[in-house]
């Protein structure tokens, strides 16, 4: 199946963590509670992305049973697609797939002329990583400026065009198709200042 879709109607996000109070002293998230935090990403999500937009939403969705699921997905905005992540696994089995546009562990789709592969996690290598106009988009790692976590040093071997969309690494807002190209771009701006990576 070719996934191809119009960048002006495209999002991205990852690692909501909706009901998840350990992931608020995990990543130091400055939230006092999930009531808090739930609140603020349903709202930074419903003031960025309109009913008839495409999100991408990179895994870990939720925490909680069918009530819970339902109570998030009743108040959020846009045509959701899902890449699975770790603590969706058990959830997803009570009957959400429908809910969503399309489930899936991995996808690769185009986006105008970009070649973007999505994964809750970030690939050690993928086709075309060196080039500009391929990417790898990912959660997981929750990348954040204060982030020592136990992936914190893989995280140094990535592309410039590879790129945590986690909510984490983002104000905690999802990301149009033009800010993750405008980040993507830095980064390889970034890397040509650098001794160049040798391409194969």
């Amino acid at each position: 199946m070719n996934f191809k879709f119009d960048g002006s109607r495209v999002f991205f996000t990852s690692d909501t963590h909706f009901n998840h109070a350990n992931i608020i002293r995990y990543c130091q998230r400055p939230f006092k509670d999930t009531a808090e935090m739930n609140e603020t990403l349903i709202a930074n999500w419903n003031r960025t992305i309109g009913n008839d937009d495409i999100v991408f939403h990179l895994g870990d969705f939720c925490l909680g049973g069918a009530a819970e699921w339902a109570q998030m997905l009743d108040r959020l905005n846009g045509r959701i697609y899902l890449i699975l992540g770790n603590h969706d696994l058990k959830n997803i089995r009570q009957g959400f797939i429908d809910r969503f546009e399309h489930v899936a562990m991995q996808m690769r789709i185009e986006v105008g002329k970009k070649k973007i592969y999505l994964s809750h996690y970030p690939f050690l290598c993928f086709e075309g990583g060196y080039k500009t106009d391929v990417w790898q988009l990912f959660g997981h790692v929750h990348t954040r400026p204060s982030n020592t976590g136990i992936d914190a040093g893989r995280l140094q071997h990535l592309y410039p065009t590879q790129f945590d969309v986690g909510v984490d690494n983002n104000n905690f807002t999802p990301l149009s198709f033009d800010q993750v190209r405008e980040r993507i771009q830095w980064q390889i701006e970034q890397a040509n200042k650098r001794e160049p990576r040798q391409k194969r």
